[in-house]
């Protein structure tokens, strides 16, 4: 049995070394991919910034900025961290061997989802503010704004619109760091305290 399990190991090693191989030439296209990906919503994060920072109005009903609104101060914020993680993120996944690492890997699944959230509850609170601006609430006898402060409601518009170009940007990077996840490394394993054996936390 010992010549036998002798014979057997060079193939095992064979085998493990072509899947490595595959994984690295799979790898480096993933990587140029997702750099891009990384790099794309940082311009996107500032424009959206920007915008909004610069967004006050003044005329014959009053002033009006976007440091009034609490939503819009969310949007600001998120979107400044968006664009410093993008920046960091995607100098990090351009480096060779970036993703090597289990817990490197993890980061960034757990780090992707998370800005998704934040991001997405900054275009989604500050929709609702628009939404109120553009129609008001009759039931609460609240007048439109938008009807006297159009230009500050217009690039608020487009501040929002491009958040939510980032958060597709950032959907599709969560698909790509669970991808990377869980075909290299699969799902956790728990110890069964019982049987003294392993088992997936996804099992089937």
């Amino acid at each position: 049995m010992e010549k036998i399990d002798d014979h057997l190991k060079p193939s095992h090693s064979v085998s493990a070394g072509a899947a490595t191989e595959k994984w690295e030439e799979a790898s480096t296209g993933i990587r140029t991919v997702e750099t891009m990906l990384r790099l794309a919503p940082v311009g996107l994060c500032v424009a959206a910034l920007v915008i909004m920072l610069k967004n006050s109005q003044t005329n014959e009903y009053g002033e009006v900025s976007y440091s009034n609104l609490s939503a819009f101060r969310y949007l600001v914020h998120a979107n400044g961290i968006c664009a410093g993680y993008s920046l960091l993120s995607a100098a990090i996944a351009a480096m060779p061997g970036s993703s090597s690492t289990m817990p490197r890997v993890w980061t960034f699944f757990c780090l992707d989802q998370i800005l998704t959230y934040v991001v997405l509850a900054a275009g989604a609170v500050s929709t609702e503010v628009l939404y109120l601006a553009y129609k008001g609430d009759d039931a609460i006898t609240w007048s439109d704004a938008c009807s006297s402060f159009g230009s500050f409601c217009h690039k608020a518009t487009a501040s929002v619109i491009i958040t939510f170009v980032v958060v597709c940007f950032y959907v599709i990077l969560s698909l790509i760091s669970s991808y990377k996840l869980f075909t290299r490394f699969g799902p956790p394993a728990i110890v069964d305290s019982n049987k003294n054996v392993e088992v997936a936390v996804f099992g089937s």
